[in-house]
């Protein structure tokens, strides 16, 4: 799939999606991918709402992050289960290829990221993850690798356990890939055999460690529950990040 490298965004509008495919990605969440008459392509970081609408008349609507970018009809979803929640567990259980949903985007202008339009190195990029708000940080990072793009790229994911990863062959893969990308894993309630990291909580510490510092003027992506960002968010700027390089996104829904 190609990257979108334009300056403008594409335009947002409701579509028809036909379900290709959903499999599990991890035991509570799942990957859907969608063909979408008529959808202009999508940035890296950018989301979509989905509408389901009963028999009755019922209609529910949940914004939920792409984790695909480019030209084309293509798009991949990937939703974690909410407990008790309306939408998501519909879209994990029930759905399958063939049918078709409803959904409007892209949406979003401020979570995106272009590779350099000169195909040189730019400014380096520090994605932070936390569960699931990995899905449009693997978006940026595939859309890096695919534009074979020289910025130097790090990922730090807190995730509870190496199940629980989002895209984990995918990022494995770009680690080992071609282009400049590093990625860390903070496990938050059990760590691969073998690992002899710590079993925690994301610290101020291990997020020092294992991000760019502030001398390096990286654009930072920081994706996840609200606590966590806003606890990753003062954690960059007491250490000397500048806010202003700072993109947050938290997530939600049902």
């Amino acid at each position: 799939m190609s990257v979108v490298t334009e300056r403008v965004l594409p335009r947002a509008a409701w579509h028809t999606a036909d379900v290709v495919e959903v499999r599990r990605e991890t035991p509570t969440a799942a990957r859907i991918v969608l063909d979408v008459a008529g959808w202009p392509g999508n940035l890296p970081g950018q989301h979509l709402d989905v509408r389901l609408t009963a028999p009755d008349g019922y209609t529910a609507t949940r914004s939920y992050s792409i984790a695909s970018a480019g030209d084309g009809a293509r798009v991949v979803l990937a939703v974690a289960r909410v407990p008790d929640g309306e939408v998501s567990p519909f879209l994990i259980d029930e759905l399958r290829a063939g049918d078709r949903l409803e959904v409007h985007g892209p949406l979003g202008a401020y979570f995106v990221w272009r590779a350099p339009a000169d195909g040189g190195a730019g400014r380096p990029v520090q994605l932070i993850a936390g569960g699931s708000g990995v899905v449009p940080l693997y978006a940026i990072a595939q859309a890096h690798l695919d534009a074979a793009d020289a910025t130097p790229f790090r990922l730090l994911y807190s995730v509870r356990t190496p199940d629980d990863v989002f895209f984990a062959q995918e990022l494995d893969a770009a680690a080992h890939g071609p282009v400049p990308f590093v990625a860390d894993y903070v496990y938050t309630r059990r760590a691969p055999a073998g690992d002899e990291a710590p079993v925690g909580r994301l610290t101020r510490e291990r997020l020092a460690a294992a991000t760019f510092g502030p001398e390096d003027e990286p654009l930072v992506y920081v994706c996840g529950a609200t606590a966590f960002v806003e606890q990753v968010a003062t954690w960059l700027v007491d250490r000397g990040h500048d806010p202003r390089a700072i993109r947050t996104e938290r997530y939600g829904g049902t």
